[in-house]
């Protein structure tokens, strides 16, 4: 594959270019914000979804629920160690609509869910969209790596009577990906104070380290009895528009309340080329994302590289795991809204401003990696220019 090669996504009704203007920017703008890539995705996908499509009917679809678990059971077992059941599995149109759902299956309105800010911004909207308190343990940053704080963590759960903990694992933006010590710890808490966990770990097939992202799930019965685990090949192999996640529930009581939420709220038949391209990719992507993978951890070292060479005021924490890069950008000495002009009128680039993962984003920007090494490049000198200026 040749991720160089640059390919013009405007007008394709693409949100990462086509709704500058819509959204206040400029509209040559440089977008390195929303989180999908601007590779192709796998061709043995392609070639699927393009079969699928040649047969021209698009009813209702539902994939066969032993072949799908035979795929996945494959998937999750070589490639995180962690063995499903098919009867946990459950299909949502995406993570952030399971989010949702499991926010109504097991909160009521008031009760409070918490979260690790700074953390991806959705986890806070469906919260209080749906009438809910949001509680903040905010992570640490300490020597340039994100921490729990576990005496916080705890003391929030207690004071708040916590009933939900949404878990980003890996972390966006901060670029943890969690010890199996640091889970082990969580879930115990959670445990102790009747907490359910939801873990999105959409990016989970994204990490750096030697040290392997660890399933939630995985820990043992008890912590698997107590969560939700939401999947999703659509951050693995680029197939966000085609939304498919694989929400992974063990406990059949949560499992019937979480189900009970996507009835009333609709929704039965998932998209048919999603279904396609979720086998397909599971099935015979893996060439594929390993050369991603590879492309994308050039990527942050010509940032890391970069930046301490051009832009030393900006420093790069440095990501376990995911291709969203968080940039510590304190060290140019201005506000926020300092950065903003900064970022956005001075160097022309859309990034996702700290600010929007709460209060302890401040003074961060969030830039995706995932694009050919030039337009990385461009946006980088961009922001040379804007600081030296």
């Amino acid at each position: 594959m040749d991720f160089n090669q640059i390919i013009d996504r405007r007008n394709t009704d693409c949100l990462k270019f086509d709704a500058a203007v819509r959204r206040g920017y400029p509209a040559d703008i440089l977008p390195l914000w929303v989180a999908d890539m601007d590779f192709p995705t796998a061709p043995p996908v392609i070639e699927a979804v393009q079969k699928r499509t040649a047969h021209g009917i698009f009813g209702y679809s539902e994939a066969d629920p032993e072949r799908l678990y035979r795929v996945l059971e494959q998937w999750f077992r070589e490639r995180h160690h962690w063995q499903i059941r098919k009867d946990w599995l459950l299909q949502t149109p995406g993570v952030v609509f399971a989010l949702a759902m499991a926010v109504k299956a097991f909160t009521e309105p008031g009760d409070a869910v918490l979260i690790q800010q700074p953390v991806y911004y959705p986890f806070s909207e469906v919260i209080l969209d749906n009438g809910r308190r949001r509680v903040s343990s905010d992570l640490i940053l300490k020597d340039g790596r994100y921490e729990i704080d576990f005496a916080d963590f705890e003391q929030k759960i207690i004071e708040n009577d916590v009933k939900l903990f949404l878990l980003c694992s890996p972390h966006n933006p901060a670029g943890r990906v969690w010890t199996r010590e640091e889970l082990e710890t969580v879930a115990g808490i959670c445990r102790k104070h009747n907490v359910i966990v939801v873990a999105d770990e959409i990016h989970e097939d994204f990490v750096w380290m030697e040290r392997p992202h660890i399933p939630y799930a995985s820990l043992g019965e008890e912590a698997a009895e107590n969560a939700v685990i939401c999947t999703s090949p659509s951050k693995t192999f680029n197939l966000a528009g085609l939304q498919v996640s694989n929400i992974f529930i063990p406990d059949y009581a949560l499992r019937r309340k979480f189900k009970h939420e996507i009835n009333a709220a609709g929704y039965s038949q998932l998209n048919t080329l999603g279904l396609v391209a979720c086998e397909a990719a599971y099935q015979q992507g893996i060439p594929w994302l390993e050369e991603v993978k590879q492309y994308l951890r050039e990527n942050i070292e010509f940032t890391r590289t970069f930046l301490q060479q051009h832009i030393p005021q900006i420093k790069l924490i440095e990501p376990e795991g995911t291709y969203l890069l968080w940039l510590d950008c304190r060290g140019l000495g201005l506000g926020n809204s300092g950065l903003e002009e900064l970022i956005v009128k001075k160097a022309g680039l859309w990034l996702d401003s700290g600010a929007i993962f709460g209060a302890a984003g401040k003074g961060f920007q969030r830039i995706n990696a995932a694009c050919p090494r030039s337009v990385l490049q461009e946006a980088l000198e961009r922001m040379q220019k804007a600081v030296s200026g």
